[in-house]
């Protein structure tokens, strides 16, 4: 099966437009009692694209045919996660009684939507084992800053943040944990993997010292492999002075089958956007949600909904807060969509999630380690939910990359996997099947990366100069990514400098 997508060059809205063209009639108001301050005024009116309503909705729709999509095949982006979104979880979001909502109204006004934010923490707070919850951060990367912030609250209380200024990060993190903890105001200590690519005990215990603020770790791991000695690794950094965070984005491998909070972490985000039904890409939407033990409720940032009998207020009364985050309280159309997939889920729903996620990942990886060229690191592990191949036996024989590798298999219908990531395996494609993907997509996929494997010893042009039928072929990427050469609006594109 090969993939074909639209192949023209649509225009951008502007390039369409002609005067007088009118998609949509808007009433005239009296504006005669507003008083605008005139510095705001505008001197000319804005040039808007002027197109007929037949003009505008055939422009976006063939803009969607020059684009790949979830909705038009797998999204294997390991770690990103890009599963299927239920449409009913649109559906909840797009009803006027959420839409039509502000987030300045007073709390007696909103009473409906606090119940369901409320509700959502303590069902956030039963999955990952932990106390409460607060919803504000508004992605994961923000998610681990206010953790990174919670843990330095958590010192400066205890009158130790000046000698605690080291967090420990696995040399398999996730770039933004290192990223997080120096915007923190951490330095950071990378710790290097064991031969099985989990924590190594010896180097934990080396890297521990009385400058230790605290460990971020992923369970399972960017490799996939779930983290078995975490009862001991908890000890370890908890007798040392340091608090235990547990990055979520690999939440989905573990859901009903294992909670953080009984693993001995202390802080957790929650990817809501990966695991709890809001599409993900293209950096958004999202939201970061943060989980705390007992311990720790005290600085989680404001405002955290709360219940009083039958009322549901927003708590900015939270005297050792670290604060605000964000603007207003959260992204509250992601968190409606997890809390309308987790209702309709319920616990064994989500826990028949995980074990799809973890079967098919299994069954992708053992296929594709037969692949010829492809090698699968540390192969005596079972995976969890997604799991990393090497290409570097190919790359070596062929002179195919993964990066000429991922590219040929935008041609078969297959988004390119995340590539090249972690840094610890040499020509690394991180893949993530999800637990929606079925056993005859499966089974396309082995398909297609054992034909791209053939192409790749017998006929090595047609995987380098890939992709052949797509509407925009193969690219400079370091060119395309160049400021100077970089179109970030219509008026860069038709009167380039």
């Amino acid at each position: 099966m090969t993939f074909k997508q639209a192949r023209w060059e649509e225009p951008v809205i502007i390039e369409r437009s002609s005067q007088g063209r009118v998609g949509f009639s808007i009433p005239k108001i009296d504006t005669s009692s507003v008083n605008i301050p005139t510095e705001l005024l505008r001197k000319t009116p804005p040039r808007l694209p002027e197109l007929s309503e037949t003009e505008v909705v055939r422009h976006y729709v063939r803009l969607s045919q020059e684009n790949y999509g979830v909705d038009l095949g797998m999204y294997p982006l390991g770690s990103c996660t890009m599963k299927y979104n239920p449409k009913l979880s649109d559906r909840v979001v797009a009803t006027p009684k959420i839409q039509d909502l502000h987030p300045v109204q007073e709390d007696e006004t909103v009473q409906g939507i606090l119940r369901i934010l409320y509700e959502l923490s303590q069902w956030l707070a039963e999955i990952v084992g932990l106390s409460k919850v607060s919803l504000q951060p508004a992605a994961g990367a923000q998610g681990e800053f206010a953790g990174a912030m919670i843990m330095r609250a958590y010192h400066k209380q205890n009158g130790e943040l000046e000698k605690r200024d080291e967090i420990i990060v696995p040399d398999s993190a996730h770039g933004t944990n290192p990223a997080s903890a120096a915007m923190a105001g951490f330095k950071v200590v990378e710790m290097p993997s064991n031969r099985q690519g989990c924590v190594d005990l010896g180097a934990l215990s080396a890297s521990l010292t009385p400058r230790t603020a605290g460990l971020m770790l992923t369970n399972p791991n960017t490799l996939g492999i779930f983290e078995s000695d975490i009862i001991e690794i908890a000890k370890l950094v908890h007798e040392a002075g340091g608090l235990l965070y547990y990055d979520g984005a690999n939440l989905n491998a573990t859901l009903g089958k294992a909670k953080p909070g009984r693993m001995g972490f202390d802080i957790v985000h929650i990817n809501i956007h990966k695991t709890f039904a809001t599409p993900h890409g293209g950096g958004g939407p999202g939201a970061g949600p943060i989980a705390v033990t007992k311990e720790l409720e005290r600085f989680l940032p404001v405002p955290v909904v709360e219940r009083t009998g039958e009322r549901y207020y927003l708590d900015f009364n939270r005297p050792h807060t670290i604060g605000k985050i964000r603007s207003f309280w959260g992204n509250s159309a992601v968190l409606v969509r997890a809390y309308a997939y987790i209702l309709m889920m319920g616990r064994d729903g989500l826990e028949e999630a995980a074990e799809a996620a973890v079967l098919n990942a299994n069954y992708l990886a053992r296929k594709l380690s037969r692949v010829r060229g492809l090698e699968l690191p540390f192969p005596e592990k079972l995976r969890k939910h997604e799991f990393v191949i090497s290409a570097a036996k190919m790359a070596r024989e062929t002179g195919v990359t993964t990066g000429h590798f991922s590219k040929r298999l935008l041609d078969f219908g297959i988004h390119a996997p995340t590539v090249y990531f972690p840094l610890i395996v040499e020509e690394a494609m991180m893949i993530e099947p999800t637990e929606t993907v079925s056993k005859q997509e499966l089974d396309e996929t082995i398909n297609a990366f054992s034909r791209i494997s053939e192409e790749a010893y017998t006929k090595p042009d047609v995987v380098r100069n890939a992709p052949a039928n797509v509407a925009v072929t193969r690219i400079d990427e370091a060119r395309a990514s160049h400021p100077k050469t970089m179109q970030l609006t219509w008026r860069q594109k038709t009167r380039p400098a």
